[in-house]
């Protein structure tokens, strides 16, 4: 060590609740940091249990096997470089957030996490106790501070282990995406760094779990703010950075540099890597959804076949008289054009039966909005059938718009598992299905080229569950609609506010309207996954039951 210390970063992918898995996975990094001469091996926060593991942390049986695992691995870890991994840690009544550094096979030293989360999907006051503020931790005779995620988004963390002897500091962290949260993220560190004058390493894990993705992009800053090097976004990888100690204190050498991808990739990348996540996590290989000839369907049917392939992606066509012709052959082209099987069910038959049955009920009665359902409700209980016939988790196809103002049958086509584009509004849809057709990248298990048809984006959305029906007779036009929703939802804005945007106050009204009284679709819908700071789940909690109005 001396003037050169070298920390190996893993920036991997755990598994909630996988508590040996995840010791495999971090032995392995250690493994491959050993190999590589390191000095300290480091993984992400709680990475010994997974994150985000919500209340299960807090069982008293999970904790303690935590714990026991990480003193295992310090065991296993003994004849080698220094390892630093994060876990749940228990002291009297207390539960911790905690980083623990390991080194000549047990645990030498433990930091706490002080700032605790306690927003968007961040419930860590509930969880854990806040530890009190502690020094740096050594390493041979290198002194290094780890804030903790959000202990480095304030500055009292940092200015502290700076102050008693840090000198420089790894940022342990478990960070999901949310669109440009990079430049956040980045701009948080940078003021660690003017504050402390100490370079600083930040390490983020990768991978999917529930509606989260947690996208890397992992860096190093030196003191002034420069990027020295910058891991990629989404990847698994294991990577030395050198620390140089020169005239002017430690410096990180200039290493791996990846640059990022833009916004539209990101996003495209986050809902592919959730699906694959997902299904590997929960145990199943194989998904199904309903492809109507519509542009959501053929989104989300696409987003499957780049994460599982073609072969382990299912499209079921489930046409009624309603159906026009162009969207039988529309659904049929897009999945030949993925490669994915497509089967083709239709609902005429059971329909009658429904109809036949309910006869006698309804009685006296015009066809109406339930009629209309009872379409949308044999479609789930096709899709589901064969889901549960052949082990194929059922996709859902509701984009955010729609699930914002409950455009969509409940028990229906909300059916289903797993919804990629439960956070993506609707002209954002439009535009990622032409992102699609435009570029392929190498982590797509899907054909190169335009696999959605023009047709599909171009024309006018429909439900199809009665004559000449379009979704512009039930709701304002998607521009207006998605507009309106950015400001109730994403800003949590008013209708005062809507209309000092230049949009209709009755417009605004029917939006806010259709968005409380949809809350109880939403409790009961599929997760999806989350791209901006205010996704339905965690980022926006509502009562079900609301009489409340803005009056402005």
């Amino acid at each position: 060590m001396g003037d050169r210390f070298r920390v190996t970063l893993a920036q991997l992918n755990p598994v909630v609740g996988d508590l040996e898995g995840n010791a495999a996975r971090a032995k392995s990094a250690w493994e491959q940091g050993r190999d590589q001469g390191a000095d300290l091996v480091a993984l992400p926060e709680m990475f010994i249990a997974g994150y985000n593991a919500q209340d299960l942390v807090r069982k008293h049986a999970f904790h303690t096997e935590a714990m026991q695992v990480i003193d295992r691995l310090a065991a296993d870890c003994a004849d080698g470089p220094a390892l630093a991994i994060g876990g749940p840690y228990v002291e009297g009544t207390e539960l911790f957030n905690a980083y623990f550094i390991c080194n000549g096979g047990r645990v030498v030293t433990r930091v706490l996490k002080h700032e605790l989360p306690n927003e968007t999907v961040f419930d860590e006051v509930r969880i854990f106790d806040s530890g009190p503020i502690g020094g740096p931790y050594a390493v041979g005779n290198t002194r290094i501070g780890s804030p903790i995620c959000e202990d480095a988004w304030h500055p009292d963390v940092a200015e502290t282990l700076a102050e008693t002897g840090a000198e420089f500091l790894l940022v342990p962290n478990g960070s999901p995406y949310y669109r440009n949260k990079y430049e956040t993220r980045l701009n948080h560190m940078v003021a660690r760094v003017v504050e402390t004058d100490l370079p600083l390493i930040y390490l983020n894990m990768v991978g999917g779990q529930d509606d989260q993705v947690f996208d890397g992009g992992s860096f190093v800053l030196n003191p002034g703010g420069r990027i020295a090097v910058q891991l990629p976004v989404f990847d698994e990888c294991v990577v030395p950075v050198d620390m140089v100690r020169g005239p002017d204190g430690w410096r990180c050498e200039d290493g791996m540099f990846e640059r990022h991808p833009d916004e539209w990739e990101q996003d495209y990348r986050v809902m592919v890597e959730s699906v694959r996540d997902y299904l590997r996590k929960t145990g199943f290989a194989k998904v199904l959804l309903g492809m109507s000839g519509g542009i959501d369907s053929a989104l989300v049917a696409t987003i499957a076949v780049d994460a599982l392939g073609p072969e382990n992606v299912r499209c079921v066509m489930l046409p009624s008289e309603y159906t026009s012709g162009h969207s039988l052959e529309d659904a049929e082209a897009c999945a030949r054009a993925l490669g994915c099987r497509y089967d083709y069910v239709p609902i005429s038959g059971p329909r009658d039966a429904v109809t036949e049955a309910l006869a006698p009920l309804f009685e006296g009665t015009k066809p109406d909005l339930t009629e209309e359902n009872i379409q949308s409700r044999l479609r789930g209980l096709l899709l589901m059938a064969l889901s549960n016939k052949f082990g194929e988790m059922l996709l859902t196809t509701g984009n955010k718009s729609e699930v914002a103002v409950g455009y969509a049958t409940i028990y229906g086509d909300m059916a289903g598992g797993y919804n990629p584009i439960k956070d993506l509004y609707k002209m954002r849809v439009f535009e990622t299905c032409r992102w699609r057709n435009a570029h392929h990248r190498p982590w797509m298990k899907g054909p190169e080229g335009a696999v959605i048809p023009e047709r599909i984006i171009t024309k006018p959305p429909s439900a199809e569950l009665r004559a000449d029906q379009k979704d512009s007779d039930s709701l304002p036009d998607y521009p207006v609609l998605d507009a309106i929703l950015e400001i109730l939802v994403d800003k949590d804005g008013s209708i005062a506010d809507c209309v000092a945007a230049g949009y209709d106050r009755t417009d605004a009204k029917k939006v806010e309207h259709l968005l409380y009284i949809s809350e109880y679709k939403r409790f009961q819908s599929a997760p999806g996954v989350r791209l901006t700071k205010k996704a339905f789940w965690l980022d926006r909690r509502y009562p079900i039951v609301n009489r409340w109005r803005d009056p402005s």
